[in-house]
This record gives C-alpha cells, sequence and structure tokens, in this order.
C-alpha cells in the first residue's frame, strides 16, 4: 500500500486534535461551571498528547528516525497513546458523575482502567512472543482504554448538553450532542478495527478487514471522527463567550436597577426632606403661636393698661407680671432656638451637647438619662455633630412619648472613621414587624433617623420587643474637619 495517503492522513487526524486541544486549554478556563471547566483540563490534554502520537506514526511511517530512536519508539508511542485515552477517560468521567463531591471518585475510573491495563500487558508478555508484543499491546490499549474512554467521553457530552439546554443554550447543546456523536463513532468503529494480530478479535475483525470492506484504511475514519469531535468541541466552547455576554449584561442590568433605585430613593429622600422641613415649620409656627405669642399679646395688653392706670401698687404689680412674661417668653424663644440648633454644639463640641440635651430631659421628664463616651472627639464637621445629635434626639423623644421608661443609656464610641451611638431604654417596647404590617413601614421617627444617617453613607439599627424595651444603634463615617489655612 501507498504509504503518502497515511503521511496525510496521520497529518490531519494529529492536527484536528492538536486544534482542540490548544483551544479547549486556551478558552476552558472562562466556564462559569466549575464541573465542565475541571473536565476540559483532562480533554486538553488529550487532545494534545493524542496529536504528538499522531505526528510520531506519521513520522515513523516517512522513516525519519534513526536507529536509537526506532529502537525506544514502540515503548514511548504506546505510553503516550494510552496516557492520552486515560485523559479522555477522566474528561468522560467527570461529565458523567457531575457533582463537586464525586470529583475524586471520578478518577477511580481512569485509574481503574490503567491498572486492567497494566494486567493484561503483563498477562500477555507470558503468552505470546515478544516480537508481537508491540502489536498486542497497541491492540490491548485500544481495546481495554480507547473504546471504554471514547464511550465515558460521549456519555459525558450527552450529559453537557442536557446542562446547556437547561441553561437556555440550545445551539450549544446541539454542538455537544454532535460531538458526543462523534467520539461514539470514533471508540466504536474507529477503535474496534485495530491492526491484525494474534490476540481475539483482531484476528478478524481489524484494519485489513475494514479496508477490504470500505476501500480505505480504518486511519481516515478516526481522522474523519477526530475532525468532527474537535469541530463541535470548539464550537460549544463559544458558549462560554456568551455566558461572559450575558454576565456582562446582567452586570449591566443590575447596575442601572440600582441607579434606578437610587434616583429614587434620592427622590423619595427629597420629599421626605421637604416634608419634614415643612412639619418642623408648622411646629415652629404652632409654639411661637402658642407659647410666645400668646405671652408677647399679653404683655401688649399690659403695656397698654399701664398707661390708664393711676395707682403706683398696681403698676408696680403689673410690671411684675409683665417682667415675668417678658422673662417666659424669652425661655420659650430660646428653647425653640435651641431645639433648631443648639448652640452647644459650636461652642462645647458634640460630647459636651449630648450630656446637656440628657440632663435637661431628665429635668423636663424625670427620666434619668445616662451618656458614656468612649475616646476623644475629634475635629468633625457639623453635619456629622447634627446628624448625631438628631439621633438622640429623635430616640429621646420616642422614648418620652412612647416607652414608658424610667432609664435610658447613651454610648458614644469614637472610632478611627466613624462614630457609634447605642442607645438603650427599660421601656415596654414593640412588636416591631406589627408596626411595619399596620403601617407598611417604620415610623416617621425611625425613618427620619435612617435618612440621616444614610444622607452620611451611614446606618440605622433598630430592635424593640414587647417588656424589653428598645434599641437604636447607629453607625456614622466621618472625615476629620479641615482646619482653615491647614
Amino acid at each position: 500500500m501507498n504509504q503518502d495517503p497515511l503521511i496525510v492522513i496521520y497529518f490531519v487526524y494529529g492536527l484536528a486534535f492538536f486544534s482542540m486541544g490548544l483551544l479547549v486549554a486556551m478558552e476552558g478556563g472562562r466556564s462559569t461551571d466549575a464541573r465542565l471547566r475541571m473536565a476540559l483540563r483532562p480533554l486538553a490534554g488529550f487532545g494534545l498528547v493524542h496529536a504528538a502520537h499522531e505526528w510520531m506514526e506519521m513520522f515513523n511511517v516517512m522513516g525519519h528516525f534513526n536507529e536509537i530512536v526506532s529502537a525506544i519508539y514502540p515503548l514511548v508511542a504506546l505510553s503516550i497513546l494510552a496516557f492520552s485515552f486515560l485523559s479522555l477517560a477522566a474528561f468522560g468521567a467527570y461529565l458523567v458523575l457531575g457533582s463537586e463531591s464525586t470529583w475524586r471518585v471520578s478518577l477511580i475510573i481512569p485509574l481503574a482502567l490503567e491498572a486492567i491495563w497494566v494486567y493484561g500487558l503483563l498477562t500477555f508478555k507470558g503468552i505470546y512472543p515478544i516480537e508481537d508484543m508491540y502489536v498486542i499491546a497497541d491492540v490491548w490499549t485500544r481495546y481495554s482504554i480507547a473504546i471504554p474512554a471514547g464511550l465515558l467521553a460521549a456519555a459525558g457530552l450527552v450529559v453537557q448538553q442536557r446542562a446547556f439546554r437547561r441553561a437556555g443554550l440550545v445551539s450549544f447543546g446541539r454542538d455537544s450532542l454532535w460531538a458526543s456523536v462523534a467520539f461514539g463513532w470514533y471508540s466504536l468503529v474507529g477503535q474496534i478495527f485495530t491492526a491484525p494480530s494474534h490476540l481475539a478479535p483482531s484476528t478478524f475483525l481489524n484494519s485489513t478487514l475494514f479496508l477490504d470492506i470500505f476501500g480505505f484504511p480504518v486511519q481516515l475514519l478516526r481522522a474523519v471522527t477526530a475532525m468532527f469531535a474537535s469541530v463541535f468541541v470548539i464550537r460549544f466552547l463559544r458558549a462560554f463567550q456568551v455566558e461572559s455576554d450575558h454576565k456582562i449584561a446582567e452586570l449591566q442590568e443590575a447596575r442601572l436597577h440600582e441607579s434606578q433605585n437610587r434616583e429614587q430613593l434620592r427622590g423619595e429622600l427629597f420629599r421626605k426632606v421637604v416634608g419634614a422641613q415643612e412639619s418642623e415649620r408648622q411646629r415652629i409656627a404652632r409654639d411661637l403661636h402658642d407659647e410666645t405669642g400668646q405671652s408677647l399679646t399679653a404683655i401688649g395688653m399690659g403695656l397698654r393698661g399701664l398707661s390708664d392706670e393711676t395707682n403706683e401698687k398696681k403698676k408696680n404689680a403689673t410690671l411684675g407680671q409683665l417682667q415675668s412674661l417678658t422673662s417666659d417668653a424669652l425661655k420659650e424663644l430660646q428653647r425653640i432656638i435651641a431645639d433648631l440648633r443648639p448652640a452647644h454644639l459650636d461652642d462645647l463640641g458634640l460630647s459636651a451637647t449630648l450630656r446637656w440635651y440628657a440632663t435637661r430631659v431628665h429635668e423636663l421628664t424625670s427620666i434619668h438619662v445616662r451618656v458614656d463616651i468612649a475616646g476623644d472627639e475629634p475635629a468633625l464637621d457639623d453635619a456629622v455633630k447634627i446628624t448625631i445629635f438628631r439621633i438622640m434626639q429623635e430616640a429621646l423623644n420616642n422614648i418620652i412619648k412612647h416607652a414608658d421608661a424610667t432609664n435610658v443609656n447613651v454610648h458614644l464610641d469614637y472610632h478611627e472613621n466613624k462614630i457609634k451611638i447605642f442607645i438603650r431604654d427599660n421601656g415596654r417596647g414593640f412588636d416591631m414587624d406589627a408596626v411595619q404590617s399596620r403601617i407598611g413601614r417604620t415610623s416617621l421617627g425611625l425613618a427620619g433617623m435612617e435618612e440621616r444617617a444614610m444622607l452620611l453613607g451611614g446606618a440605622v439599627d433598630v430592635r424593640s420587643r414587647p417588656n424589653y424595651g428598645t434599641e437604636v444603634e447607629a453607625v456614622i463615617p466621618y472625615h476629620l474637619k479641615k482646619v482653615e489655612g491647614s
């Protein structure tokens, strides 16, 4: 038989598997499926190593080996052939078993095939002549390793086809199925027709019979099925790019959704801020009308009455009352101003202001408020100081209105880049789930604390249950206030 066609066949045969192995090695790590990513490693090894075997066969047919290489060639070629098919068996085993917990178990399959292969070689060594052992070893390698490995690969690719279909990658599932068919033909037909030897059934079911029946060598069938298998494996590798595109699209969609939520939250927060400003204006107007306004009206009426009063004693008594009213009005006005922005924040700092406010609450309500401060107060921005003060103020207002508490503990901790404030009362507490289900959200007071903290990148956590009391914990990040001229 003319050897020139075999040289071309071996070259194309090796090139097909080399291309597949190289691309699988380059692209296999991109899969998001850990099972498939693990399985593709031995497949890359199979493609590269088996290509080396076929190209060695090509050079052997061409007669390019010297005497030394020719002497060791059978052993080297047999070892490479066996290792390549064991790699293919590992690929199929990884895909068929499919679970991370069984990955190590899947290694037993190629190890078992290797044990059977070695046992057969040792057995045949004592049965057949030494000059026939290379052909018998090649035949036994294809029977004991190549055929099971190819069938395992075909079964694994069917499993992968189902995985692609579940993921919505139907076209890549078809590629995987066609690759399975190609590996099935490659193993069942391409490896069953071996070189003629004394090992049954190669005594009659061999490459000579194949050539007589079909008119072309079995190596051509192996090369064609190798090309088909490689093409379809390479085609389904494109699924990794599709997965990457899907992940990028999902990430972009998530970012868009997050941006929309952020804009929605910003709009809702703006509406709440405006509503809070209007509520604060109404409160200030009500306080000025009910307290300061009435006091000023009374003072005005008293002053008008003095002009008609002739009795000195009555005048002095009226002046004393007017002086008292003026003092009360001034105190009320100072209270309103302090509620708007305590001057202590600017004059004494945050720590002193919190202690001052705790004392004031105790004087007005008899609730004992203890303030513990850990760390030294840094140079804070006004926004940070007013936010922490308002959180404490709102928490204490809620306690005064709803908790029936007698003791409140406030802990303020200064950390390097954040401030923690923890407020705990011994009141009656409340069921937060019931409150939220009743009004659809937390109370306006709690929401106000959360919004103030969020504006500075912080967070507020409120915990409460009946007969337990309420805990309010806020964490506010901060940056040191820049000193002018620094």
